[in-house]
Parts: C-alpha cells; sequence; structure tokens
C-alpha cells in the first residue's frame, strides 16, 4: 500500500498544521499516512485522535530557534556569521538530530514524502531521502533572504510544489524555477466554522485573531479602534506559538500601545485558541491586519464560513480570497487610517453588514470546502505516482 509520510517542522497547532490536518484527512483516503513531528505539542494529540501514526522527533533548540526574523534586525553578514557560528558551535547535537532523522526516514520506508514547512524541505535535503518530495509552501520565501538562498541551494530532487495561493506560486518560482507547481487553496470545515446567529448588541465587538508575529499588524489594529467611537470593542485573539527568534511581539507590548493609545480599557486580550470558531461567532468584524503580504489568510477564510463581516489588508494571496464590498472589505495594508474607515463603514450600516455576512458564508462554502481542497491533493499525489509507476 502507498504510504504517504508528511513531515512538520513544530508540534504547535497554528495556520499551517490546520492545514496539515485537513491535508492528512484527504490522503489518507488513497494511501497509509503516517506524519513525522519535529517539535512536540497539542499537534500530537489531534493526529492521534484522528487515530493517524504519529513519531516525534524534537529539533534541537539551536535549529528550531532559527530564522529570518534575526536579519530584520542586524546586518545580512553579521547576522549570517552568528546563526553559522552557532550551528557550529553545537555541531554534535545537530549531527546526532540527523542521524535519528535518517534513520526515521529509513524505517518508515515512505512511497512519498510531504514537507510541511521550510525547515523540514531543508531538513529532507539531508535525509537521505530516494523517494518523491512534495514541497507543501505556506510562505512567499523571496521576503526571507536566508530560507530562500538555502533552499534555492538544494540539490535533492523536489518531484512538485503545492503552492497555498497563485501568489505564492508566482514567488516560489523565483526560488524554484522548473519545478511543477501547483496552486491549491488551503480549506476550512465549513460544517464546523457555520455561522451562529445572535442579536447585535452594544459595544461592537471587532477582532483580531493572530498569532503574535511580529507583521500579523496588531498595533496597527490597535491604531485602528483609538480612530473609533467609544462603543467599539476591541479583541485581540492569540499568543506566541514559534521558537523562531525575533519574530513575535508580546503581550506587554501591545496592552503598553494600547495605554498610550488611552483604550486599554477597550480592548480585551484572549489566549491563542486551537479552536476559534467560538470567537469568530462572537465578533460582530473579523479584522485581518498583516503588514506585509499575507500568503492566504486562513484567518479570512475561517471568518468568512463563520458568516462574519471580514476586513482585509489587501495584498498578496489574501486579495484572492474575496471581492471587495460584495463578501469582505479590503483596505490599504499597514494603514490604520484607511482601516478605521473600513471598521466604522461596516459598523454604522446594517444592512452592509448583514450582505457581507451572508455572501461570505456562500463565498466560503463555494471556494473553501475540504472536498475541493482534498480532490485537488489527491491529484497531485497521484500525478507523481503514476509518473513512477512502470510504463
Amino acid at each position: 500500500m502507498r504510504h504517504v509520510v508528511f513531515v512538520n517542522p513544530v508540534g504547535v497547532i497554528g495556520g499551517a498544521e490546520r492545514v496539515l490536518l485537513a491535508a492528512v484527512d484527504a490522503v489518507r483516503t488513497h494511501a497509509h499516512v503516517t506524519v513525522l513531528l519535529l517539535g512536540a505539542g497539542p499537534l500530537e494529540a489531534a493526529l492521534r485522535e484522528r487515530d493517524v501514526a504519529v513519531r516525534v522527533l524534537p529539533l534541537p533548540p539551536v535549529l528550531s530557534g532559527l530564522g529570518d526574523s534575526q536579519l530584520r534586525n542586524s546586518s545580512k553578514l553579521r547576522a549570517l556569521a552568528r546563526l553559522a557560528s552557532t550551528v557550529i558551535a553545537v555541531s554534535p547535537d545537530v549531527v546526532k538530530f540527523l542521524r535519528q532523522f535518517r534513520t526515521i526516514l529509513r524505517e518508515l520506508q515512505p512511497t512519498l514524502v510531504h514537507s510541511n514547512g521550510a525547515k523540514s524541505h531543508l531538513l529532507l535535503a539531508l535525509g537521505g531521502v530516494k523517494v518523491p518530495i512534495v514541497w507543501h509552501v505556506h510562505d512567499f520565501y523571496s521576503e526571507r533572504p536566508l530560507m530562500a538562498k538555502l533552499l534555492r541551494n538544494v540539490r535533492k530532487s523536489v518531484a512538485h510544489i503545492v503552492a497555498i495561493s497563485d501568489a505564492v506560486k508566482r514567488d516560489v518560482e523565483t526560488i524554484r524555477p522548473g519545478v511543477a507547481i501547483t496552486t491549491v487553496r488551503n480549506c476550512v470545515d465549513t460544517q464546523h466554522f457555520s455561522p451562529l446567529e445572535r442579536e447585535a448588541t452594544l459595544p461592537f465587538r471587532v477582532g483580531l485573531v493572530a498569532t503574535y508575529a511580529n507583521w500579523k499588524g496588531h498595533r496597527v489594529f490597535l491604531d485602528a479602534l483609538a480612530r473609533l467611537p467609544s462603543d467599539a470593542q476591541g479583541y485581540i485573539v492569540g499568543g506566541p506559538i514559534y521558537a523562531t527568534a525575533g519574530s513575535q511581539v508580546t503581550r506587554e507590548e501591545l496592552q503598553s500601545h494600547a495605554e498610550a493609545l488611552g483604550i486599554a480599557g477597550r480592548v480585551v486580550f484572549l489566549t491563542f485558541q486551537p479552536d476559534p470558531v467560538s470567537v469568530y461567532r462572537m465578533l460582530d468584524v473579523v479584522v485581518h491586519a498583516s503588514t506585509r503580504p499575507e500568503p492566504f489568510g486562513l484567518t479570512i477564510a475561517e471568518a468568512m464560513s463563520c458568516g462574519r463581516a471580514v476586513i482585509v489588508a489587501a495584498a498578496g494571496g489574501a486579495i484572492e480570497l474575496f471581492t471587495d464590498g460584495v463578501d469582505a472589505i479590503g483596505y490599504k495594508p499597514g494603514d490604520a487610517a484607511d482601516l478605521a474607515r473600513a471598521m466604522a463603514r461596516i459598523l454604522d450600516d446594517e444592512p452592509l453588514r448583514k450582505r457581507l455576512e451572508t455572501n461570505a458564508r456562500m463565498t466560503a462554502v463555494r471556494a473553501f470546502a475540504p472536498e475541493r481542497f482534498g480532490n485537488e491533493l489527491r491529484e497531485v499525489h497521484e500525478r507523481i505516482f503514476n509518473e513512477k509507476s512502470p510504463r
């Protein structure tokens, strides 16, 4: 029987990991599935609840903490030198990890390996894998200078690349030209992420649901909220979930910013929600505030599926998910004044809000259904299996 091994660089559950769970559900209909996690966390339990085989091999701290965020705070050459010296200094841990990584892959004997993150892509190049590898690309690698350089120089064969949006596809083509790339947009469980009718109440509840990554626009959201009347209550839902050094803001920093704006009493902070459906249903307006182009924007799709009025930072893959003024409202990324105008427009116009809610749900059911995602992902795998089969 075909055996597909998924490799994921973390054990927490973020957007890419929710996509991984959907991918596992889709692929297990035509192949045996094992997931190799390179970090401990709640993702292991979520997979075991699905009766999926799981192996866990945590990355050494020096590898789990490496990332391009460090390059934005110092010169490129100095940062690269520091990264290299750190790895060399603990090379015995890295060598031991790679030996264990190769051993597990040999034991699993996969027919195909599906890599769900950039660190996984790199490690598989060192893992001695002799079967086709699929990269599932969730990011704009050209914006990550260190990762782009490393991935560009990977010599191992990559059979296919799955991009989560056309914007990501165009970007990864610049890193790995000549490799077959298919856009397979993410999905959401539209039965789970569904509307829940409730009476509108004051204050209006406007929320940002995002990890504490630096570029998710928390300060822009707060700056926009400060421009709204006092009957708008803000919610920031999320937290730090990744280990990459220098990549995240803290709740204390955001609370201090809210205090400086004079709106501390109007902002509620909620911790990261593994299942945010109740949060979306509680909000009147869901804001996507990313200051850099979003590769996809899973929060946008989830909120639309819940029938919520959504405001989107219109750039990157996010603009592929909605029609401005029909099922969501777009605004200029990073522009707090423009975001505040979009918020006020929805809060002041109940018929517009109701129309956005209805159309958002219709779009989600049509465009983000798991069945569509599963069919497209299985087609990619089947194409690779057929290419390997004897003529």
